[in-house]
């Protein structure tokens, strides 16, 4: 007779599976509360305990713990084995069907202690999984409720589970364990302190495949972070087709950047470049000035708005071609127009908390960096120039300076009332992203700012900056050539403060 051990936190499906198995023949053991599931449900099934003769104990933290348990999950079907098994009075267990406490549930409730956490560590879970993954050749284990259907399908069919579908059962059962691990090792790392050890786990679930990546030619998915925390794939998808790769990655530089203001703001992005970005004092007035800012380029992108999109805003946003809208919330009237357009991604999203990690892959490996959080007040810098810049000058700069932290370098922001102007942005050389932000713009540059993510490396930007009216410029400083750009603002009437902060952005 075949034997199934069946031990599982999500019980989706486990009582048609156990049914079935049972119907053909299987003796069916289990533990605790899928157990007693299992019994209401008019299954012929047995204890863990009464298998290997030992109650549960310490809470339940020891109940599959056992020779009798990982005895006939591990054997091998060779005589030496089995003879073995029969000395110490063991039976063999042909299927295991576990999954996990859920941890991730678990933590991500904002009331959770410390204590509850621990005892959702699962034990015996993993151990019985990895037996009988790594026992695959002879054991077909089953952590994933939507393989039931197959394996009952496969066991109807030819009376066994199949080589290759054990090896794939394998496959999912330490990647389900891996994962796992994964989010205990996260949850007790020590704070700030996850780059000092020798090892960096990335685990993710996968929330939905994409028709295809950047490109039709390259296979894509998108994937969900099991680490503690959130982020865009739990925002809730309120109309629109699914996500492309591209959309997925221009609405996350939108959103980054428009939650670094207090102020009503929208930021419309086009290839993960800010193309218009506006602060005002409602969100209807943000949106028409970041839209007008470049309407050209604004054609077909991302628009993030850090408050609630009202009927007003919704009207406005409903006339050109956009591929999504993010916010924190839509009003009721606004998700009625918005939804007349069945194309247009609408995504309702909270404003929380940045992930603190960044990766970028490279070939063989990954870097990790902190995310670039850096806040930094303008009232604070060094003012290295005989003009200093007025109360309304540093607003914009502060305002230039949060943007330009968002876009790729080289990366120069003009700005002014609160609007950029223009951004250049991914050139080779610093002076070649001023002229791509400056030109055609003499009539809206004049008294405005810039912002510099790096330092400038000879005093050519800030000649151009002064031929078109600019009147301050932020920049970090560190040049040894700083006194050339110093001695230009200087003779063009132009105030200049350091920041002593860099924020290069190269991908």
């Amino acid at each position: 007779m075949s034997r199934a051990l069946i031990s599982v936190s999500d019980k989706t499906g486990i009582v048609e599976l156990a049914k079935s198995l049972d119907k053909m023949g299987w003796e069916i053991i289990s533990t605790g509360g899928t157990y007693k599931t299992l019994q209401e449900a008019g299954i012929k099934v047995t204890k863990v305990a009464e298998i290997t003769g030992f109650p549960e104990i310490l809470e339940g933290r020891v109940k599959t713990l056992h020779p009798r348990v990982h005895g006939g999950i591990l054997a091998k079907r060779i005589p030496e084995h089995l003879e073995q098994l029969r000395e110490h009075q063991i039976d063999l267990i042909d299927m295991v069907v576990v999954n996990l406490y859920p941890f991730r549930q678990t933590i991500a409730k904002p009331d959770v202690t410390h204590e509850e956490a621990i005892e959702n560590i699962d034990i015996g879970g993993p151990s019985m999984i990895r037996a009988a993954a790594k026992n695959y050749m002879d054991v077909a284990v089953v952590v994933r409720p939507e393989r039931y259907q197959q394996i009952i399908a496969e066991l109807e069919q030819t009376g066994r589970i199949g080589e290759e579908t054990r090896r794939e059962l394998a496959w999912e059962a330490f990647t389900h364990t891996a994962v796992y691990d994964a989010m205990v090792s996260a949850y007790l790392a020590p704070a700030g302190g996850t780059l000092s050890g020798e090892n960096f786990i990335i685990a993710g679930e996968k929330v939905y495949g994409l028709r295809y990546g950047e490109n039709p030619h390259q296979q894509a998915a998108f994937y969900r972070n099991m680490m503690p925390g959130a982020g865009l794939p739990d925002a809730r998808q309120l109309n629109g087709k699914e996500l492309s790769y591209n959309n997925i990655i221009d609405t996350q530089a939108a959103w980054s950047l428009v939650r670094e203001f207090e102020e009503p703001a929208c930021v419309i992005v086009k290839h993960t470049n800010p193309c218009g970005v506006a602060i005002a004092d409602n969100i209807k007035d943000a949106y028409e000035k970041a839209f007008a800012a470049d309407s050209l380029s604004a054609y077909g992108g991302i628009i993030a708005l850090n408050r609630p999109v009202d009927e007003a805003t919704a009207e406005l946003i409903a006339k050109p071609f956009m591929e999504v809208i993010i916010a924190p919330d839509f009003e009721e009237r606004a998700l009625q127009v918005l939804k007349a357009k069945v194309n247009l991604r609408l995504l309702k999203m909270a404003i929380i908390a940045k992930e603190p990690w960044e990766f970028k892959s490279v070939e063989g490996g990954f870097v990790v960096q902190e995310t670039d959080n850096d806040t930094f007040d303008v009232h604070t810098a060094q003012t290295v120039t005989k003009a200093a810049p007025d109360e309304k000058q540093l607003k914009n700069l502060a305002f230039a300076w949060k943007i330009v932290k968002h876009v790729k370098s080289n990366a120069i922001v003009i700005a002014k009332d609160g609007v950029t102007v223009g951004i250049g942005a991914g050139q080779m050389n610093r002076v070649g992203a001023a002229e791509i932000a400056l030109k055609g713009k003499e009539d809206l540059s004049s008294g405005a700012v810039m912002a510099s993510d790096a330092y400038f490396p000879f005093g050519d930007t800030v000649e151009l900056a002064g031929k078109y009216g600019v009147k301050a410029i932020i920049q970090p400083g560190g040049s040894i050539r700083d006194e050339e750009s110093i001695t230009m603002c200087d003779k063009l009437g132009i105030a200049m403060i350091f920041t002593g902060v860099r924020h290069f952005k190269h991908g």
